[in-house]
């Protein structure tokens, strides 16, 4: 396997999360309904970022990192391959929470580690903060849910009503950093 280097993302290299291939065929995504999470057959195809949707995410970076958050990327020859965020920003009734707010692996390198090791950098950055948990308002697709599962996420015990709102239809959940 080729090597493969983690590093924050300087402002100026935030354009570079647009290298990342984001396609992905959908056949399942989850619903939580009652405390439960059930599944449903979708048949979707993502063939890359919506330009409009790839600009909103660079600009949401750029705004995260003026404030104090970081952005860690996975890179191969210089090429960006993965990217994961934090926000520096305390959240629930006891401020323990810190959002982990992008996670996007380039299609070719998916299951080959390099999310598991960028959401432990993430976590490193959380402690850096005091952070106890990461909160995660996850796509409800099956293979992003399963994921963060696998990773050692939970449903969240608290749901953050801000990101809710913003999120209906994601799946919160929470890890431990």
């Amino acid at each position: 396997m080729q090597n493969i280097t983690y590093s924050p993302l300087s402002l100026e290299e935030l354009n570079k999360i647009a290298e990342i291939d984001r396609s992905e065929n959908i056949s399942e995504v989850y619903i939580y309904k009652k405390g439960q999470l059930l599944t449903e057959q979708v048949n979707e195809t993502v063939t890359a970022f919506e330009p409009a949707e790839l600009a909103a995410i660079i600009e949401k970076q750029k705004h995260l990192k003026q404030g104090g958050g970081e952005v860690v990327g996975a890179f191969i020859n210089h090429t960006l391959v993965g990217v994961a965020s934090i926000e520096n920003r305390k959240r629930g009734l006891r401020c323990e929470y810190c959002k982990m707010d992008i996670l996007y692996v380039s299609n070719a390198w998916r299951g080959k580690k390099i999310g598991q090791h960028l959401v432990e950098e993430i976590k490193k950055v959380g402690r850096n903060y005091q952070a106890k948990k990461l909160y995660i308002s996850a796509t409800p697709t099956k293979a992003s849910v399963d994921f963060y599962l696998k990773s050692g996420a939970c449903l969240t015990k608290e749901i953050d009503q801000e990101l809710f709102d913003l999120e209906p239809l994601d799946i919160h959940l929470e890890m431990d950093v």
